[in-house]
Order: structure tokens, then C-alpha cells, then sequence
């Protein structure tokens, strides 16, 4: 690869996963986003309380709605990423208690979204960097008509975890991509191997092909993902293609993890934020091993050679000793690439573009 194509390249993808990248912001260039650093380090060592929340609910103007949740982020100064459609929002917010009591209220003030759930978490430092409020065709990107009045029969926290207790017959499914399945999972569940949410139809296609016409009615398939909205449509889905007996886990498992800890999950949870995973207040050790030293580790990072760019597992030893590179020819490659770029810098020719934040499910 041409130097000035890899220069590219890395300016775009600069250790970014094709999974999600992370946040990468020059502030100097942003008022507001300067502002929210601030806001970021002076909250760091105080209680952060995250909110989850998703409505399928028509919207008639969506710009409208966007407008509406503009206003709010600002006037409360909380930080976060909602997805606006047709179909409803979805989105993720962290603030102090006070300001997501706030945002709540807020929320709840509005008619179509009244009776909207939240799930909630604390931590201590964190998880956004910005204030973001895009308008999509999608608030979770299947690319496939769904009947959402048709989904899955909702199984409570308690009754997903009687299905164990009683050794259930059925398959319990994971609606989440390979990574966030790698990194923790329920028990004896299986997953489609899918890199993002629009390739689970795929995974559909050749799943259905194992059942008869007949096992596809009776067979039990009970679904689950982080916070329930992708097996809202990936249930629904699975019934439009001759599923009949399908179920999901209410709330997610989010929720599950924070009705039942220390049962029936194992490892941690991905999340898309800064964060990259949670634990759920779980005493769960890791499930994943780095891919170099096999040491038992849950840190998640992609390769920095971008010609790479490998989402992997990577104690904190293997990535000081290969500089953030996931394998010695990927080190060697990037390092070839570092010399090139002090030699422009030199001669003032090293130009850096910003990368800004972006997350696929």
C-alpha cells in the first residue's frame, strides 16, 4: 500500500474498529464541545448515572422531535447519542442524578412517550464525550420491513431465568454481533456470527433451513440482547419467516443482570461508549483471553495497524510491548508507517484530519 493512501487510511480509521469507533474530538475547533470536556473532567470523580432507553412510537417529524431533545441537552448540560425515526428513538444518556431526573421528566411530559422505560447504571467516569441527535431512516438498523406489533412474547427477568431452572427445551439465542457474544454471554447460548445488526436476516436465512416446516411452529427460540431493542425487530423477523414460538427477554440483559446478578451470566457486557464494557456489578471473572498471551483479559481494542484493523482482545502488557498493534507484522508494518510520518512532519507536510465519533450496532 502507497504511503499517502495508508495516510488515509489511518487518518480515517486511526485505531478504529469497523465495529465502533472511539471518540477521537478536537475540541479547539468546537465551542460546545470544549465546553463538554470540561464538563467531562469536572464530573470524572463523582457518581455518573447512565440512562438506556428506546420507544417504537410514530413520529411524524422526526427534525421536529430532534429540535425538542436539542433544546433539553443543552438547557440540562447532559451529554449522550439519541437516534430519531419514523418508528420511535432510541438513545443514551449520562449525567448527574439531578440532570437525569430532569431529562426524564422531561420525557415523560411528553404524550407518545409517557410510559417510556429507562434502564440505569452508575459509573464513575464517563461514557460520552458529546451531544449527539441524528435523525436516521432506522432507530436500530435492520434494513427489513417488521411488523413491530408482531414481536416476540416478552419473558420477564424472573421467567427467562426459570427456563434454566427447569431445563427448558428451546434455543437461546443471541441477537447481539460476534464481539459483544465473545465477550459475555448467557449460559448455553448460541449466536448467528453476524459483524452488525443489518447482517442477523442473513443469519436467519441459514438458520431456518436446519428446521422442518413443522419444528419451525413448535420449536422454542427465546432471544436476548443488551437492552431489548434489536430482538424487538430480530423477533419479529424471525416470525415473519415461519417462527412461531418466539420469545425475548424484557428489558435485556441489562436488566436481567440487575434483577438476578451472579446467575446465570457469564463475563461482561459490551457497550457502545467509551466505556466499551460494563460488568453489571457481576463478580464474574473474563471469559476471553488476550491473542497473544492467552492471559485470562476482557480489554478490548483494535489493531493500530490499519491495514489490520482486527478488533481483538489485548492485555495491557502485549499492547505496551507491541504498541498497540495485535502481532509482531503488524507492529513492524505501523512502525515503517510512524518513521514515515515523523520524516513529513519534519518537513511540514503531516496533516492529521479529525475523526469524529461513530458507532454501528
Amino acid at each position: 500500500m502507497e504511503f499517502n493512501e495508508y495516510n488515509k487510511k489511518i487518518n480515517r480509521n486511526n485505531s478504529v474498529s469497523k465495529a465502533y469507533k472511539e471518540v477521537k474530538t478536537n475540541y479547539k475547533s468546537d465551542a460546545l464541545a470544549s465546553k463538554n470536556k470540561g464538563l467531562v473532567n469536572n464530573m470524572n470523580n463523582k457518581k455518573i448515572h447512565i440512562l438506556l432507553f428506546y420507544k417504537f412510537q410514530k413520529i411524524k417529524n422526526p427534525e421536529h422531535m430532534r429540535r425538542k431533545f436539542k433544546i433539553i441537552f443543552n438547557n440540562l448540560l447532559i451529554l449522550g447519542k439519541i437516534l430519531i425515526a419514523k418508528e420511535g428513538i432510541n438513545g443514551s444518556i449520562s449525567g448527574a442524578k439531578k440532570q437525569v431526573e430532569k431529562f426524564k421528566e422531561f420525557l415523560w411530559s411528553l404524550p407518545e412517550f409517557s410510559d417510556i422505560k429507562f434502564k440505569e447504571e452508575i459509573s464513575f467516569k464517563h461514557p460520552f464525550s458529546k451531544r449527539i441527535i441524528r435523525v436516521r431512516d432506522e432507530i436500530v438498523s435492520l434494513h427489513k420491513n417488521v411488523d413491530i406489533n408482531k414481536t416476540g412474547k416478552h419473558l420477564s427477568p424472573r421467567e427467562f431465568l426459570n427456563l434454566y431452572e427447569k431445563k427448558y427445551e428451546g434455543i437461546i439465542l443471541d441477537a447481539r454481533n460476534y464481539y459483544e457474544y465473545e465477550l459475555g454471554r448467557f449460559k448455553n447460548a448460541i449466536h448467528g456470527n453476524i459483524k452488525t445488526f443489518r447482517e442477523f436476516p442473513k443469519f436467519v436465512e441459514k438458520f431456518k433451513k436446519k428446521f422442518s416446516k413443522k419444528e419451525k411452529g413448535n420449536k422454542k427460540i427465546i432471544m436476548y440482547c443488551t437492552g431489548g431493542i434489536r430482538c424487538e425487530k430480530a423477533s419479529a423477523y424471525m416470525k415473519n419467516q415461519g417462527f412461531k414460538n418466539v420469545y425475548q427477554l424484557e428489558g435485556g440483559i441489562i436488566n436481567f443482570c440487575q434483577q438476578f446478578p451472579d446467575t446465570i451470566w457469564e463475563g461482561k457486557c459490551f457497550v457502545f461508549d467509551k466505556r466499551l464494557m460494563t460488568d453489571l456489578n457481576q463478580n464474574n471473572k473474563p471469559i476471553t483471553k488476550c491473542i497473544n498471551c492467552y492471559e485470562l483479559c476482557d480489554l478490548y481494542r483494535n489493531c493500530k495497524n490499519v491495514e489490520c484493523d482486527k478488533l481483538v482482545i489485548m492485555c495491557f502488557k502485549c499492547q505496551e510491548k507491541l504498541q498497540g498493534c495485535c502481532s509482531i507484522n503488524c507492529l513492524t508494518i505501523f512502525q515503517r508507517y510512524a518513521r514515515k510520518r515523523a520524516e513529513l512532519k519534519k518537513i511540514g507536510r503531516w496533516e492529521a484530519k479529525e475523526i469524529l465519533q461513530s458507532y454501528v450496532k
